[in-house]
This record gives C-alpha cells, structure tokens and sequence, in this order.
C-alpha cells in the first residue's frame, strides 16, 4: 500500500476477475472487500477484466459492483482494425525476420479464434514459439494455415 501511494498509483488494473469464483464464499469476500478497502484508502479507479462470469464476481458485494461501468467487448471482425491489432501484435513479436500475412491467412486466424482476442494472442505466440524452434525466425502464411490448437485435455474430458 505503501508504495502504491508512493508512486501515485491513480488506476489498479485487475485481470481474470471471474477467478474470484473459484474461492469459498469466505474467500470471495475478503478479495472483495480488499477491491473496496483499496479503491477507498488510496482513492484510486479499479478496472477489473474477465469473462461474462467477472459481472457475477463483482456482483457479490453490492457497494462494489454500483462502482463499475460494464463493457462488452465485441468479438474482431474481418476488417481494417483486425489487420491493424495484427499487424501490430507481429511487429512487437521479438522474431529476427518481418511477419506479413495474406488476407488469406488473416480470415482463417480470424476464423480459428472466433475473434476473441485472447485467443488471438494464444495463435500468434504460439505460431511465435514454433518460428523460434524451427530457426525460420518469422511466422508466414503457410505456418498460420497448418495451426491447429492443442487438445484441452480438461475440456475433453468435462
């Protein structure tokens, strides 16, 4: 808390707030009351992420949950702004060869990932990590087409 306040901390960033569910209602309140305690004492904006269960998380303490403003962000769409988010995330990719894709391969990941974002970023890391292994340092059209995730082994068997 203390260096919170030392370095003037204006907004906490939390991720993966649907977590919270997997605590004991015990364990959910004190992670709520610790959101609240920190929002008032340091007199800083709380922005929490998750997936559609986050809303039920927060919901829980009801001071808590009147503080937020809900958004939904919209699956990608095959468009301009795609391409960008994209392009930018393989210009920051610390590969030693430029990446460019085909609108081609640009459709099937946008395909493959149902434009969901974090899934986005799962395609490309690991498209990233076989461009390492494979000493080709660059992810091209044709590594994109031969994707296939890995089977979710808790998944299949739910």
């Amino acid at each position: 808390m203390r260096i919170m306040e030392a370095i003037g901390v204006q907004v906490l960033v939390i991720d993966e707030v649907h977590n919270i569910l997997a605590g004991s209602y015990r364990e959910q309140r004190v992670v709520l009351n610790t959101f609240r305690f920190l929002s008032n004492r340091l007199q800083i904006s709380l922005v929490c992420f998750g997936v559609n269960e986050a809303r039920e998380a927060i919901s829980g303490d009801v001071q808590l949950a009147r503080r937020f403003e809900q958004f939904t962000l919209n699956r990608w769409a095959a468009d301009e702004q795609f391409e960008s988010l994209v392009a930018s995330i393989l210009r920051n990719t610390p590969l030693r060869n430029p990446s460019v894709l085909s609108p081609k391969s640009l459709r099937w990941m946008l395909q493959v990932t149902e434009g969901i974002t974090a899934n986005v970023f799962h395609l490309i890391n690991s498209l990233a990590v076989e461009a390492v292994e494979t000493g080709r340092e660059q992810i091209c059209d044709e590594a994109v087409e031969s994707w296939r995730p890995e089977l979710d082994m808790e998944a299949a068997f739910a």
